[in-house]
């Protein structure tokens, strides 16, 4: 507890050093009000003026009055000289609201100077804001002008790269400084206590994933509400009723150990779980034993980018891994960056030694490569789909098992592979096995067909491909699923909509629409051999709805079957719009607009647009907490670019926004920026742009080519660094989107947008005048081994030294943080908390920089 006291009579009271502030407001008090002493900030509660007065935890309070005067008397003699601006009016006819602006002028930075060194520079802060005064410190970072790298005949400086040894104390030291400065910013926004304690409410509802059948079972993953990982449960029929299966809430203290991927075996005796620790891409494989829900002692360490894939004689399953990375005591799996190369396919034996597992295949040539095994529906064949990086294009090997007289365990030994055949032997096009029947196989492929279509081939004329649902001339054929034997379902993407099918799979036509509104099928169950699927389906006001078709029915139909409702959010108060906004060269780019339907189109609302715009991913509508608390309490608009480079309207929107086409997503999202702006949604200063890995290439991208046009930028693991990503993890992959800097037309490309070496100060172009840098939020974590962290620290520690400290005529008054977390990393596995607490940070720190308001 610390104690604050005030020999004029204001306050006395024990207070907590936990409890949080509105720091501008008591930063203002304290130096107004010398005798008070003896508390940092910290340990004083949120303030509220219209409440009488800054508000204590015993209910003792600063008079409001006095509060004025004593602020007052503070502008007037430290800061009205500097501005020319005197607060003539007497404490008791002062409003409320015109104090709470002169303290957000005041000073919003609350930075205690007497921990920071005297060779660090200090700036001013928050420049989005009005008149500020308050300062900013940024840590004084060393740089290394001595490493200049060739790129064929252009050098190029890299003084950040002693920040690629993520083990060196300096590193570490770096990255505790910046933690530091980031703190010290989001102390300083007012509504971070209300952005918590809203986001929190709001993210306490059920959340459901599809029902699944195995054996006499059904499984599904359920959350209450805000457990940091939602749980598997199993259950006797529809109407059963459930028992806890796997809680993989208490395989760690934290919530940071997470399900990344769960096979049950044919017989379902059996099911083997990918267990993933804060965050990383590496696995350990263990097995479950379903009947009395023991574990076996089978482990199996270093597994990434792999399916598991059970043999249906339920003895053992494949799965793909890399060799272990050579590590040291101080590296956590996961924080090391080596290159991933050498991937293998192996077959492990139930109740063995991982050593003792038979590999199967590889190719010793081909590094690179990526392997991805399945078993076919009838147990026959093995299906190796092979690719070498991330585009739509994979080689597709096939064995037959029942060929294998001595079994797979016969092979593996003596450099002895297992006798794969080549049905595609290119990297031309994608295959996506479906279904077969006997040597007959149908695939999802792209070959000759852009927007994907289904074909059939026979093993045994290898060489006739035959088209049963030929490709359409407007819609992306995006997933099909065999089920009840001989049916499909069959999702298509109509302009970033979804349209769901039931088809005949021997002749590919269609017997059933089924309807879905706007919105998304986030996935899917359901197996050949079942009658039903189960479908969980979201939109951007939709958290959550489970449906179930009964195909054994003559007409079948979508039916509610869970459905989850978010107390405190009325979804009929909002409206999703869809428009087309021409880019710099005229092709139209979908958008989604979602508002309140009331909102007014004056320019004067804060506004978030996200795009990602890469690897054939399409961006359909999803659900989220945070991104509605900033529309209900912050009059927010959300808009969502549907750029080129995604997989929207099929393979050549992918390649128009790929390679030497890269700079078209970056037009294509300011143009969906400037539309904004144009149609009096929003304004520049506030106007804030999100993105994560791809996505935080492109926020940093836009954010130095047009400094001027955001008032808020929000990168999250972004790769920055385009001259040499690939040489990090699995960053390699990435080269057939991007290019490659040691390919010398390549790297033509490739250096006129890398984030990292196009941070200009845009001030020093007269045609830019009075322009800056909006505010900036990198995020990072630092157990992402797919896009790591020194990304992120070069760009940062870029942007501070040319934006904020090498500028005797400094411009830059917006701040630029870095929010480095710890046990988390690329995003997918984090617990609840972590969501929460990263979402209550960047939108406290979004709406405090674009001056948004909080209406309850």
């Amino acid at each position: 507890m610390a104690k604050v006291s005030c020999s004029c009579g204001l306050v006395s009271s024990e207070l907590s050093p936990k409890m949080n502030l509105s720091r501008s407001i008591v930063q203002i008090w304290r130096d107004a009000c010398p005798s008070v002493s003896g508390a940092s900030l910290s340990s004083i509660k949120t303030c509220d003026l219209s409440h009488g007065g800054i508000a204590l935890r015993n209910r003792a309070s600063v008079p409001l009055p006095t509060l004025i005067a004593d602020c007052r008397n503070y502008w007037n003699s430290r800061q009205a000289p500097k501005k020319n601006q005197v607060i003539s009016q007497s404490p008791t006819t002062l409003q409320p609201s015109f104090l709470l602006e002169q303290c957000r002028t005041l000073s919003l930075s609350a930075v205690s100077l007497k921990s920071i060194p005297s060779s660090t520079r200090v700036l001013s802060s928050m420049g989005s804001l009005p008149e500020v005064s308050g300062q900013l410190v940024y840590p004084s970072v060393k740089r290394d002008d001595s490493i200049v790298e060739d790129y064929h005949g252009v050098p190029v400086a890299d003084p950040y790269r002693w920040l690629e040894d993520v083990d060196a104390e300096a590193v570490k030291e770096f990255i505790g400084a910046q933690r530091k400065l980031c703190n010290e910013v989001l102390n300083t926004c007012s509504l971070r206590e209300r952005f918590r304690e809203r986001i929190t409410d709001l993210f306490d509802y059920p959340k459901y994933d599809c029902f699944m059948r195995r054996g006499n079972k059904y499984f599904y993953f359920y959350n209450t509400g805000l457990q940091a990982q939602s749980v598997l449960y199993m259950q006797d029929g529809l109407e059963g009723e459930a028992e806890i299966f796997l809680d993989p809430n208490k395989l760690s203290d934290d919530g940071t150990v997470a399900l990344s991927a769960y096979v049950f075996s044919e017989n379902a005796e059996f099911i083997a779980f990918g267990l993933s620790s804060s965050g990383s891409d590496w696995i350990n494989l263990k097995v479950m034993r379903v009947a009395d829900k023991t574990w076996e002692p089978d482990t199996i360490s270093w597994v990434k980018f792999s399916s598991i894939a059970w043999t249906h004689d339920n003895k053992g399953f494949f799965y793909s891994r890399y060799p272990a990375p050579m590590l040291d005591g101080s590296v956590d799996a996961g924080m090391e960056t080596n290159i991933n190369l050498n991937h293998k396919l192996y077959y492990h034996v139930m109740g063995t030694d991982q050593e003792d597992d038979v590999l199967c295949w590889w190719d010793m040539e081909n590094p690179k490569w990526i392997l991805e095994a399945t078993v076919t529906d009838d147990g026959k064949y093995l299906v190796l789909c092979i690719t070498e990086g991330c585009d739509p294009v994979n080689r597709l090997y096939y064995c037959d098992l029942s060929s294998l007289s001595n079994g797979i365990s016969g092979f593996g030994r003596n450099s002895e592979l297992l006798p794969m055949r080549k049905l595609v032997d290119n990297f031309d096009a994608q295959y996506e096995l479906i279904a077969n029947d006997g040597t007959s196989f149908t695939f999802l492929t792209n070959n000759n067909a852009p927007k994907y279509k289904l074909v059939r081939v026979d093993l045994e004329n290898p060489d006739v491909w035959v088209d049963v649902i030929p490709e359409s001339s407007s819609d992306v054929l995006q997933s099909v699923r065999c089920v009840n034997e001989s049916q499909l379902i069959v999702c298509y993407l109509s302009d970033v909509k979804y349209v769901l099918q039931v088809r005949d799979l021997a002749s590919g036509s269609l017997i059933k629409h089924l309807p879905l509104d706007i919105g998304s099928v986030l996935n899917m169950s359901g197996r050949r051999e079942d009658k039903e699927i189960f479908i969980n389906y979201a939109s951007f006001l939709t958290p959550n709805i489970i449906y179930r078709c009964n195909l054994s029915v003559e007409d079948p139909e979508l039916e509610v079957f869970r459905e989850s409702i978010v107390k405190g959010f009325d979804r009929t108060a909002f409206q999703t719009t869809q428009v087309f906004v021409p880019s710099k060269d005229g092709t139209k780019i979908p958008m989604f607009i979602v508002r309140k339907k009331n909102l007014e189109l004056n320019g004067q609302n804060p506004a978030l647009l996200y795009g990602y715009g890469g690897f054939n991913i399409s961006i359909t509508p999803s659900f989220s907490v945070s991104r509605i608390v900033f529309a209900q309490h912050c009059g927010g608009v959300l808009a969502f670019a549907n750029i080129r480079g995604g997989g929207e309207y099929g393979e050549e929107w992918h390649r128009a926004g790929s390679l030497a086409n890269k700079q078209n997503c970056f037009d294509d999202f300011i143009a969906c920026a400037e539309y904004l702006i144009r149609s009096g949604y929003t304004q520049s200063k506030k106007l804030s742009i999100e993105g994560a890995s791809n996505g935080g290439l492109l926020v940093a991208a836009c954010m130095n080519q047009r400094p001027d046009l955001f008032g808020c930028a929000l990168a999250h693991v972004g790769v920055m660094d385009m001259l040499r990503f690939h040489k990090f993890t699995i960053g390699h992959a990435w080269t057939t989107d991007y290019g490659c800097s040691e390919k010398e037309e390549e790297f033509k490309w490739l250096i006129k947008y890398s984030p990292l070496h196009n941070v200009k100060r845009p001030w020093e172009d007269s045609a830019k005048d009075g322009v800056q840098y909006p505010s900036v939020m990198l995020l990072t974590a630092d157990h992402d081994d797919r896009v790591v962290p020194l990304h992120s620290l070069k760009l940062l520690a870029t942007l501070q030294h040319e934006l904020c400290l090498n500028s005797k005529d400094n411009k830059q008054t917006n701040p630029i943080i870095g929010r480095l977390d710890s046990k988390a990393g690329h995003g997918a596995g984090r617990p609840v908390q972590k969501l929460i607490d990263e979402a209550t940070d960047k939108y406290a720190f979004m709406a405090e920089v674009v001056n948004a308001q909080w209406v309850d």
